[in-house]
C-alpha cells in the first residue's frame, strides 16, 4: 500500500514543497475542525506535510502527533514545529482509540481508491468514539500519477460512500485552493464523527 513513487517525489522535493505550502492559510477548515474537539484534545496530523497545521493546533493547546510517510518531509516539519515527526505511511496506523481527532488535510488524495476503505477503517479504529475526522481531496473524478505523485480526485457522492461505514457526516463543502495563484482549483472538504 505504501506508494514509493509518491514518497520518493516528496523526498526529492521536500524543501520546495514546504516553501510553497507552509504559509497556506487553512484557518476556516481548522476552525471548524477544532470547534468539534474537547479542550486539550489529542490530535493526529495525518500526512502533516510542512507541519504548518500541527503548529497551529499546538498553539491552540491541543496534543498533536505529527506523521508523514516521507522522511525528508518529516525533517522539514521538525524544523517548522520544533517537535519530532513520526515517519509512517497511512497503512501503518495501528493505534486503537488513541485520538480525539484526525486531521488529514490534502493527504489522503495520495491513497489509491481501492486502498481508501482500509485507510479510513484505520482512522476509525484510531479514533475514540465520537472522534472527529477532517479530510480533503482535490475535486473531480480523475485518478493517476501526475508529475511523480499519485492523486485521487473525489466527488461528494463517492466520498460519502467511503465515509459511511464508520462515520457520520457533519459537513461536506467545496473550497478554493488557498495557495496564491491557484484559486481556480477546487477542494472537497469533509468533517465527520466516528460512530
Amino acid at each position: 500500500m505504501r506508494d514509493i513513487t509518491t514518497i520518493a517525489y516528496y523526498n526529492r522535493n521536500a524543501a520546495a514543497f514546504v516553501a510553497k505550502t507552509v504559509d497556506a492559510a487553512m484557518d476556516d477548515a481548522l476552525r471548524q475542525f477544532t470547534e468539534l474537539l474537547p479542550m486539550r484534545a489529542r490530535v493526529l496530523d495525518w500526512g502533516c506535510g510542512s507541519g504548518r497545521d500541527s503548529l497551529a493546533m499546538r498553539k491552540l493547546g491541543f496534543d498533536v502527533t505529527s506523521v508523514d510517510a516521507s522522511p525528508e518531509i518529516c525533517a522539514q516539519a521538525l524544523a517548522t514545529t520544533g517537535t519530532v515527526v513520526r515517519v509512517e505511511s497511512f497503512d501503518e496506523l495501528s493505534e486503537t482509540e488513541a485520538y480525539d481527532g484526525i486531521w488529514a488535510c490534502a493527504s489522503l488524495l495520495h491513497v489509491k481508491p481501492e486502498e481508501l476503505p482500509d485507510v479510513l477503517g484505520r482512522a476509525a479504529h484510531a479514533l475514540r468514539d465520537g472522534g472527529v475526522l477532517y479530510c480533503s481531496f482535490k475535486r473531480g473524478t480523475s485518478c493517476g500519477y501526475r508529475n511523480g505523485r499519485w492523486f485521487t480526485h473525489m466527488e461528494e457522492d463517492v466520498l460519502l460512500e467511503l465515509i459511511n461505514p464508520h462515520f457520520d457526516i457533519v459537513r461536506v463543502w467545496v473550497s478554493a485552493d488557498v495557495r496564491p495563484g491557484r484559486s481556480d482549483e477546487q477542494w472537497l472538504n469533509c468533517l465527520a464523527t466516528k460512530r
